[in-house]
């Protein structure tokens, strides 16, 4: 019932001339503490969505420094990933009603999971809600183990019956990471509560430095006029990233800019049935718009098209209603993009002050576009303080480092 994913090698080596010096021997001193140290990863897919990139880059991160790190994807069908997306959906405050057969779903692929885990790790290191009742169900491994449930959302004003039927669950964990303090529940008294934001590769397909004539070649492959303006948003098609509000804020900019193509570009997971809903429910109100371009995975749109698509945009737009923590911004401050981008979650501090413009609402948005569109001199400013400050902030080591020293602190080395 758990899938061992292959993420692949990296070399840790490969990142000293890109990050600050220090961090570089902090996690090397860190390492040399927990050589030898095992760590599993779990979380629910192994493609779609931030975890998954994390992990193909953090896993083999891992490993490279010396400890024995593995990533397994648990097991679920259709039935299971209608729930969790019921419960990713109500951990963010959405209504849902919680029925004993959901629970039922839930518990036995959850169940079927933990009895497939073996007990050979020091650390088992669970992500999001739905493998969190592994720990539970896994009387079979040693108490010694440690455990910790790393949650990407925002829970801060979640739906009450979903998170009184998970808390005591969650408290069972040794550690419970949130990405910043104001995303825990509130009230709620957590046994090692820790705070620790995501961060991106820069040497991944995805963000490493891509010569503007390949990104003008690649963009001109999907029928996107790379000689005129491009607005762009990146994201999973969901309620929750807005796509229709982005057509809106589009369509407000083109009036000024008339030239202006907009491109939505999302990762269909297997593990989001609402993604195709989101999807058809977009292509409508684009109302066959031959300047709207809407791509995904699954028509050919990998990392590199990614990259290039970003590369080229004249604005990045992150039009998100609530937010885990929106790591398409950082790829776009790193790509030194200028970024449009709503006032919620972890966005605002990855968009410090000079470094982008952060809005409220779909005409806030479409005059900060048009502003950047109209003053390429500010939008490049904009582009180098926000690639520097992630430099310094989001960069996948510091995400490493953080996460050693949990694993040094449960350990106790």
């Amino acid at each position: 019932m758990l899938q061992r994913v292959n993420p692949g090698h990296k070399s840790f080596a490969d990142y000293r001339s890109i990050i600050p010096r220090e961090l570089y021997e902090e996690v090397a001193e860190l390492a040399g503490r927990l050589e030898g140290a095992r760590v599993l990863h779990v979380n629910a897919t192994a493609f779609g969505g931030g975890v998954a990139e994390i992990l193909y880059t953090l896993v083999p991160l891992m490993r490279d420094v010396g400890l024995g790190c593995e990533w397994e994807v648990m097991f679920g069908a259709e039935a299971f990933f209608n729930v969790t997306k019921g419960f990713h959906n109500a951990l963010q405050g959405s209504a849902f009603e919680l029925t004993i057969e959901d629970r039922a779903i839930y518990e036995e692929y959850n169940r079927q999971s933990a009895a497939a885990l073996e007990d050979e790790y020091d650390i088992f290191f669970i992500h999001d809600p739905q493998p969190a009742l592994l720990r539970h169900f896994a009387e079979h491994i040693s108490e010694e183990r440690k455990w910790i449930w790393r949650c990407h959302i925002d829970t801060s004003t979640p739906n009450g019956q979903v998170m009184e039927y998970l808390l005591p669950y969650l408290l069972d964990y040794d550690a419970q990471v949130f990405t910043m303090e104001s995303y825990a529940p509130p009230g709620v008294d957590f046994k090692k509560p820790v705070f620790i934001p995501p961060a991106i590769d820069p040497l991944s397909p995805k963000n490493m430095a891509l010569p503007a004539e390949d990104a003008h070649y690649i963009v001109d492959q999907f029928g996107v006029d790379a000689s005129r303006p491009i607005l762009l948003q990146v994201s999973r098609f969901d309620p929750w990233k807005d796509p229709m509000g982005v057509i809106d804020v589009y369509r407000m900019v083109k009036e000024e800019v008339p030239e202006i193509q907009l491109v939505l570009v999302g990762s269909m997971a297997h593990d989001d049935p609402e993604g195709w809903d989101y999807w058809n429910r977009t292509v409508e109100h684009a109302a066959g718009d031959e300047d709207i371009f809407l791509f995904s995975n699954l028509t050919n749109v990998g990392s590199i098209e990614v990259n290039a698509f970003q590369s080229r945009a004249d604005v990045v737009i992150q039009k998100s209603i609530r937010e885990g923590f929106g790591l398409v911004v950082t790829e776009a401050l790193w790509k030194g993009r200028p970024v449009v981008a709503s006032r919620v979650g972890g966005i605002p501090m990855q968009v410090p002050p000079g470094a982008g413009l952060l809005v409220d609402s779909i005409p806030e948005a479409a005059s900060a576009c048009v502003k950047l569109l109209n003053d390429p001199e500010m939008a490049r400013e904009m582009g180098r303080r926000g690639k520097e400050y992630v430099r310094r902030h989001f960069l996948t080591p510091r995400l490493l480092r953080d996460e050693l020293r949990l694993f040094a602190e449960l350990l106790g080395v």
